[in-house]
């Protein structure tokens, strides 16, 4: 009696897809479980604006410390390659907004820049606002808001300056300059700054704009456009809005100091400018 004969092949393919199933479901498992645990996530669109060739990439947020106050919905803008530019909105409650000025009022003095020849500083006209320092950690306020801006920023607390307060009245600015140091001597004893995170603790009704005249990006597609002061609309511009955070990069993936990140502090037109500052190393900068 003849045996019935079945192609060689059959079983073979048949394992085959088995096996590819098998991997589809493991890698789906996998990735839910990622979900889950919020190691991944998935871009998310915001209702409320339109998308645009400087804010196309939006993300929610998590909550990542217990912090002072509600901070809402957060979610992630990417407002610029040249330089490296990225917008943090609900950064800063509106409590520790309000609790870094009173904080800081009583210790107000006018603000210096950097001699590029000696390293030290000194008065000069292009920066006409009143600052002051706190130390880093100063309290449990300024820790927590310290460990934020590292979890964000992706750099460790140790490599940070402590944050500066700083007030622009009506009229009162800063020129376009370079945050990363053009000196030796800052060099050599604190590193090189590689990033700034500049928080807006108030918002300002008209001028006072953060902006980078040299950005290579087309200016003009912002939403907020119309918006802009004059000074505003000579560069990539941002208004301040109390509890918003922008975190910009002066040197390059490779280190090397970036041009494009010249920026400066338009003058306030009406209200009043309070921010807070945190400059970033490349080393660890002692305190």
């Amino acid at each position: 009696m003849a045996k019935a004969r079945y192609p060689r092949f059959q079983g073979k393919k048949f394992s085959t897809w088995t096996l590819v199933l098998s991997m589809l479901f493991v890698l789906t498992v996998v990735i839910f479980m990622l979900l889950a645990l919020g190691i991944y996530s998935l871009p998310m669109s915001s209702d409320d604006s339109t998308p645009n060739e400087l804010t196309s990439f939006r993300r929610m947020a998590v909550e990542r410390d217990e912090g002072m106050g509600s901070r809402g919905e957060q979610w992630t803008e990417v407002i610029s390659w040249e330089p490296r530019a990225f917008l943090y909105h609900n950064f800063l409650s509106k409590e520790e907004c309000e609790y870094l000025i009173k904080l800081a009022k009583p210790y107000m003095k006018k603000s210096t820049v950097v001699d590029n020849e000696t390293g030290q500083s000194k008065d000069s006209r292009v920066r006409t606002s009143s600052g002051m320092f706190f130390t880093r950690g100063r309290d449990k306020v300024v820790r927590n808001i310290e460990k934020r801006i590292a979890d964000f920023g992706f750099i460790p607390v140790e490599h940070g300056e402590g944050l500066q307060i700083l007030h622009y009245e009506v009229g009162q600015k800063y020129e376009p300059h370079f945050d990363y140091f053009l000196d030796n001597f800052n060099v050599k004893h604190g590193g090189q700054r590689t990033a700034t995170m500049l928080m807006y603790l108030s918002d300002v009704e008209e001028g006072g704009e953060t902006v980078f005249p040299v950005a290579n990006v087309n200016i003009s597609s912002v939403p907020w456009w119309n918006e802009l002061s004059e000074c505003g609309k000579r560069g990539l511009a941002l208004k301040p809005k109390m509890g918003n955070a922008l975190l910009f990069w002066s040197t390059r993936p490779d280190a090397t100091v970036d041009p494009s990140s010249l920026h400066g502090s338009c003058p306030v037109i009406k209200g009043n400018k309070w921010s807070a500052t945190k400059w970033m190393h490349i080393n660890e900068y002692g305190v």
